[in-house]
């Protein structure tokens, strides 16, 4: 059930959370000596003045898929290792969401790589423009056959840097916020505090890793239209920092943020509801049950 879960989960998190998506990638890549876009919401308006507001969902065959499949299987192996370890602890609940980042790396990078490409495909450009790719599976395709499988896999150090310890904090802090918020199955205010939680829990995460996450964009970004500027992941840093800053780091982070909440809020609420509908209210997820009262103990199984 934690894999279906976190399918609808993903797929929630995806429609919510895609056009925020587009934002931070164009501001991440973007030349820095012509930049194209001032900011978060300049982005936004030149994007759907430029392009349409379709031009915010380009590239979202690639997520909708992917991270679909990605939700299932970082809620799936996050839950079977939470029952391998046996104690549900805070320490226990970040090992278990890093090793669900780790594994989920090889999917998520080749599905980032043709997001990233098919969103800034036609940047600027309403119509009239020549498409590269037609779709996610046509954009792989194309980089497999002039790159073989080192191409596909643009980025994947970097991914795995960034999802690891990403996954980890996120899983821990949502943990601790339902913990703390009290979000037992017949709570008042349940799904307010399911949508804080996830949202927060989110956005903590995004803070934590979001430097790892900007090398990562222009890595798979780089090589578009034939022309590659970065050598190696050393050299990204290297190039990024003496042109921009160190606030280079920081750049798309707004949108970021903007798109954390809402998407994870949706993508956790959706998760922890569904095994509450599916396993009863007397069988929540854990990391929402609270010591049980003296009521509950007369109806309730003492090993939930």
């Amino acid at each position: 059930m934690d894999f279906i879960a976190g399918c609808l989960g993903g797929a929630a998190g995806v429609l919510v959370g895609h056009p925020f998506d587009t934002v931070k990638v164009r501001l991440q890549v973007q030349n820095a000596d012509k930049p194209l876009y001032r900011g978060t919401f300049h982005c936004f308006q030149s994007i759907i003045r430029q392009e349409s507001v379709f031009g915010l969902y380009k590239g979202i065959g690639s997520p909708i898929m992917g991270l679909t499949f990605i939700n299932a299987i970082v809620f799936g192996v996050q839950g079977n290792t939470m029952r391998w370890l046996g104690e549900d602890t805070p320490r226990n609940q970040f090992l278990a969401g890093a090793t669900a980042g780790a594994i989920q790396t090889v999917v998520c990078c080749p599905m980032e790589l043709a997001k990233t490409r098919m969103q800034m495909q036609g940047t600027g450009v309403k119509t009239g423009y020549k498409k590269m790719y037609k779709n996610s599976f046509d954009c792989l395709l194309r980089i497999y056959k002039h790159e073989g499988l080192r191409g596909v896999n643009r980025g994947m150090v970097t991914t795995l840097v960034r999802e690891t310890p990403a996954f980890g904090v996120y899983f821990l802090s949502y943990d601790l916020l339902t913990r703390s918020l009290g979000c037992e199955p017949d709570a008042r205010f349940l799904i307010p505090k399911l949508l804080f939680a996830g949202g927060m829990a989110g956005v903590t995460s995004w803070v934590c890793n979001y430097p790892v996450d900007v090398i990562k964009s222009r890595l798979q970004a780089d090589g578009v239209g034939g022309v590659n500027q970065y050598s190696s992941i050393a050299d990204c840093i290297r190039q990024s920092v003496r042109k921009e800053g160190y606030m280079v780091f920081t750049r798309g982070l707004t949108s970021t943020l903007l798109r954390a909440f809402p998407v994870n809020a949706a993508t956790f609420a959706t998760v922890t509801l569904f095994l509450m509908y599916v396993q009863g209210e007397d069988r929540g997820p854990k990391d929402c049950e609270p010591a049980p009262t003296q009521t509950e103990e007369q109806t309730r199984p003492t090993n939930l």
